[in-house]
């Protein structure tokens, strides 16, 4: 059982961190799942994007719930019945998930020179960074970058927000692990407070809105 790790960032909020070594059949197994999640498992092409959604399933069962205890809104935003914000993420050989008496929003990226090509599609204020175009920091910092829009639109999630034009992410340095990042839509700003970790080859970026 390849719980990884609990992150608890306050007394309210934990992180939950799984490594998916298990076959499919091993974590088909292991869970509970309702007719509706059961549909969703099978129209998945990749099996690492089912193992990821059966992983995030092991996570809620760790914590004490099931897969019935989650259901999405008309956007696509999960939640929990019991009230308790929830946000997921996974990719590739992780899942993670974090519960918070807070709207949190949670991403899970692997550190990948591609970051690099796509860059231009995400970010632009951003690339002050460009003098660092060719090291290692510079797709670590990209990677940050691109898990917080990830993070902010999962709480934010209104149609029309673009990754470039509505949400900036101020200058950082790897080692603060923190920053924040503003979301200025439809004449609306929004001001987030962002954490981030490195886990193996995974950047996991964590945030949620400042308080007024």
């Amino acid at each position: 059982m390849p719980f990884y790790q609990q992150i608890n960032v306050d007394d309210a909020t934990s992180i939950y961190v799984w490594k998916i070594s298990e076959t499919f059949d091993d974590l088909f197994q292991s869970v509970s799942l309702k007719d509706v999640s059961l549909a969703r498992l099978e129209g998945m092409k990749s099996e690492s994007h089912q193992k990821g959604f059966m992983a995030v399933r092991m996570l809620l069962q760790h914590n004490g719930y099931t897969d019935f205890d989650l259901y999405y809104d008309e956007f696509g935003k999960p939640h929990l019945k019991d009230g308790v914000n929830i946000s997921i993420s996974h990719s590739f050989d992780f899942s993670v998930i974090v519960l918070s008496d807070k709207n949190v929003g949670i991403d899970l990226e692997l550190r990948r020179d591609l970051v690099k090509k796509i860059a231009y599609k995400f970010a632009e204020e951003e690339f002050v960074y460009e003098s660092q175009h060719n090291s290692e920091e510079f797709v670590r910092k990209l990677t940050v970058i691109w898990g917080v829009k990830e993070a902010v639109f999962k709480v934010r999630n209104e149609v029309g927000i673009s990754f470039k034009d509505h949400i900036f992410v101020r200058p950082f340095e790897i080692k603060d692990e923190k920053t924040t990042a503003l979301l200025d839509f439809n004449a609306v700003k929004r001001e987030f407070l962002v954490y981030f970790t490195e886990i193996e080859k995974y950047t996991l970026v964590w945030l949620w809105e400042k308080e007024s």
